[in-house]
């Protein structure tokens, strides 16, 4: 899949499965790399910029495996972010694929 692609939607993925529950990086990695392969250094830096925008929060949570994880939570901000993305992306689709349609040939 193309890198452009993937920082195009990589946002609307973040916040959408942070609307379903708080995880920290690396879970947040592992379920989007079901989908979409991401590199650290695309993911760290856009979890850092979504908190500094605050759409989302963090916390700590002590871990019995090693050091304290740090877990990430949406926030109301982040929700309407996130559906607004998500929106826009349906929209956007919707219009290319009939794009693809009628220019088939």
């Amino acid at each position: 899949m193309s890198v452009q692609f993937k920082k195009g939607v990589l946002e609307m993925c973040v916040l959408t499965l942070l609307s379903q529950k708080d995880l920290y990086s690396y879970e947040l990695s592992k379920s989007l790399d079901k989908y979409i392969q991401t590199a650290d250094g695309t993911l760290y830096p856009l979890l850092r910029r979504l908190t500094a925008d605050g759409y989302l929060t963090t916390y700590l949570v002590e871990s019995s495996e090693g050091p304290a994880r740090k877990y990430f939570r949406v926030t109301e901000e982040g929700k309407k972010k996130g559906k607004a993305l998500r929106e826009e992306w349906i929209d956007f689709c919707s219009k290319i694929d009939l794009f693809l349609e009628e220019t088939k040939g």
